[in-house]
């Protein structure tokens, strides 16, 4: 069994039915959340999502961070493949009484993992050049897409010790959320499930040096700083995307 499902009393759901088909490992990851409106968003989420507000507010995320063991279930890492750093911008929408994740956007520096996620789980993933490295400033994070003009570069850290987030709390409500929606090519919903512990979250602080993430979306957040939240690691299994 993967460690990931020794735990699943926290989901809102229970695990599917079917076999999990990959498993990763999610590093030195940051949430960075910046409130907007609904509205501002609709036009870039499928009519049939909801987009969900938590107190009257929607939130869209920025979340850099560095994965290891990505691969197939049964399948060994694969060196130079299976580890490489990912940089997403997302929306959190509902469907079916499910509440998840919508991407925006999701920037890797492995060629094969995007040709992957694009071709089989219609994400829409980018090539990046990125790094990341670890001082006592803490976390210096860089990314420039390899066509266009998405990028980011700053440095976060965590300011506390790891804790739950309460149900019902805003930082659950941003976190806890256990599938993801794409669409595919002919314009079908696709949801994927996925599984985790409960994440295990320290309050964090954020330091953009340069940001041109949000601007192919027309989404701006610069009337308020962003919430921040970091974890250090987490292990996920996945399931195969399914039509809604």
């Amino acid at each position: 069994m993967h460690p990931a499902l020794l735990r699943t009393d926290h989901r809102p759901w229970p695990l599917p039915a079917r076999a999990w088909v990959g498993r990763q490992s999610w590093h030195d990851l940051l949430f960075a959340h910046w409130p907007i409106s609904a509205r501002q968003v609709r036009h870039l989420v499928p009519p049939a999502l909801t987009i969900d507000e938590h107190e009257g507010k929607s939130w869209v995320g920025l979340v850099p961070f560095r994965m290891s063991g990505v691969s197939f279930r049964h399948v060994p890492d694969l060196p130079g493949i299976s580890a490489f750093p990912e940089l997403n911008v997302r929306l959190y929408v509902t469907l079916g009484g499910k509440p998840g994740v919508w991407f925006l956007s999701l920037d890797a520096d492995q060629g094969l993992a995007v040709w992957a996620a694009r071709t089989f789980m219609h994400l829409p993933y980018h090539r990046a050049r990125m790094s990341l490295r670890e001082s006592a400033a803490g976390i210096e994070y860089d990314s420039r897409r390899c066509s266009g003009v998405a990028r980011f570069r700053g440095r976060y850290r965590a300011l506390s010790g790891v804790f739950g987030a309460q149900p019902g709390s805003l930082e659950h409500w941003l976190t806890e959320r256990y599938c993801l929606y794409a669409s595919s090519t002919s314009g079908a919903l696709r949801r994927t499930e996925i599984h985790h512990f409960a994440w295990p979250l320290q309050r964090a602080e954020l330091e953009v040096f340069d940001s041109t993430m949000f601007e192919p979306h027309g989404i701006d957040v610069s009337s308020a700083p962003p919430i921040c939240h970091f974890a250090r690691r987490l292990d996920v299994v996945v399931w195969a995307p399914e039509r809604c």
